[in-house]
């Protein structure tokens, strides 16, 4: 389960900020996880609930937004919106897209007190 060890590294990222800007509690969290990410949003709020505790995130709640995944044509230099690598695309049939976004997993924001 890898979404732990992200959720460590997304509890260090909100915990550093939390601090730098002088925060008593962090009340959430808003990631964006793409289409191609290969991260199961609720294994990833699982492991969050278990890495914030004893720490001034222990009632952050996390909000996951989807992110589709997006992509260039390199035949028709169109830009298209994927559900895997594997899609052709989807005005020209060719198969070699190129994915632009919509693999990563992203803080967007978080809200601090």
């Amino acid at each position: 389960m890898h979404e732990l060890s992200l959720a460590e590294s997304m509890r260090t990222i909100v915990l550093d900020a939390a601090r730098a800007h002088g925060a008593r509690s962090v009340a959430a969290v808003r990631v964006g996880i793409g289409a191609l990410a290969c991260v199961e949003p609720e294994a990833l709020r699982f492991a969050f609930d278990i890495v914030k505790r004893d720490s001034i995130a222990a009632a952050a709640r996390l909000e996951v937004e989807r992110v589709p995944a997006r992509a260039r044509c390199l035949a028709c230099a169109c830009a298209v919106e994927v559900a895997s690598r594997a899609d052709l695309c989807p005005r020209c049939g060719s198969g070699r897209i190129q994915i632009d976004g919509g693999a990563d997993l992203r803080i967007l924001d978080i809200e601090i007190a």
